[in-house]
């Protein structure tokens, strides 16, 4: 619920009580019925069992699912300790796969009940995913739990890792590993553990040599959204502005505009605005957007557009050019 808020994360009761105030809403109901959806596809085949009201049964029912309900949740708010006790029911009944949507929190709740003891899949619907344990998103990971389930997806470890939250919001990552979930795997479908941040003097040199691009190309009668990562903080040195690493800032006239800006606040700064839009894949896992940056939301990239044409100038082709000559860290090509 925190990302689009800029929150970068709900974890515990007192930043739950601040997400919603800002105007947060729950994104794991509508996430987790596309993930039903497509285990629907078989649902003459199975059994569905899952928690009572909104932590799971309503979305199964709206996808057509008569399923089997435990009594594992407390009634009202529902909380990480609810989470706990469903997985150790789960466990106890010796379900062939577990699904769970959230993200490392949840991963993290999830581990510590059920370890290794039964297969469990990820349902990306957090703002923290470093994990390894959780599908691309919610519909594939519908498609890799059936694959899996008629016997045509193998198990592997997974790793939980987690940061702290605190530090993130202060602009510091700090991630630890907290153990394996044993998952369906197939590499099309699941994501990897997020890879920190360790720039080679080639990888230093082409970042420095994009920055130097954007900067040159950059118009005073636009405004830049510049996205997290170290990547694009190269285009704030260059400029000489300060760049919030783990957030979202704006840039205007080469000046810093507005810096740490949630989902609301870009809407409002670029409402009837020229915007271009500055991102690069985030931490290895090929992902553009979705994963560490959910203030660039939707709603702000449908607001910003498409660019008018997709030909480079011989300016920008010459860039390209030089660009190839350099050594840049590889991603995995980005799907979805």
């Amino acid at each position: 619920m925190g990302g689009r808020v800029g929150l970068k994360g709900t974890d515990g009761e007192e930043t739950l009580a601040k997400a919603r105030e800002l105007g947060a809403r729950p994104v794991s109901p509508a996430r987790t019925i596309e993930t039903l959806k497509e285990i629907a596809k078989i649902a003459d085949q199975i059994e569905l069992v899952t928690c009572p009201r909104g932590m799971g049964q309503e979305e199964a029912l709206s996808c057509g699912f008569d399923p089997t309900v435990i009594d594992a949740i407390t009634k009202g708010e529902t909380s990480a300790a609810d989470t706990k006790n469903a997985a150790r029911v789960m466990l106890e009944l010796q379900v062939d796969l577990l699904l769970f949507a959230g993200g490392d929190g949840t991963a993290r709740d999830i581990c510590v009940s059920i370890d290794q003891n039964i297969p469990a899949l990820g349902i990306p619907t957090g703002v923290k995913i470093h994990s390894a344990s959780f599908a691309v998103n919610p519909r594939r990971a519908g498609e890799l739990a059936v694959k899996y389930l008629q016997g045509e997806a193998p198990l592997r470890e997974a790793e939980v890792m987690d940061v702290d939250e605190k530090a993130f919001r202060n602009g510091r990552l700090s991630a630890e590993l907290y153990g394996y979930l044993k998952i369906p795997y197939d590499a099309e479908l699941v994501q990897s553990a997020k890879s920190g941040s360790f720039t080679t003097p080639d990888e230093t040199a082409s970042q420095d040599l994009i920055a130097q691009y954007v900067v040159e190309s950059m118009t005073n009668d636009c405004y830049y959204v510049l996205c997290p990562g170290t990547a694009v903080k190269a285009v704030a040195d260059r400029l000489g502005i300060k760049k919030t690493l783990l957030g979202v800032d704006l840039v205007y006239k080469r000046s810093l505009h507005a810096s740490d800006l949630n989902e609301q606040q870009l809407l409002r700064f670029i409402d009837q605005k020229k915007v271009k839009i500055v991102v690069s894949p985030i931490g290895r896992q090929g992902f553009i957007f979705g994963r560490g940056n959910l203030p660039i939301s939707p709603a702000v990239i449908k607001k910003v557009g498409k660019p008018e044409h997709n030909r480079h100038s011989d300016s920008q082709q010459a860039f390209f050019n030089r660009l190839r000559s350099t050594s840049v860290g590889g991603y995995r090509r980005p799907r979805d």
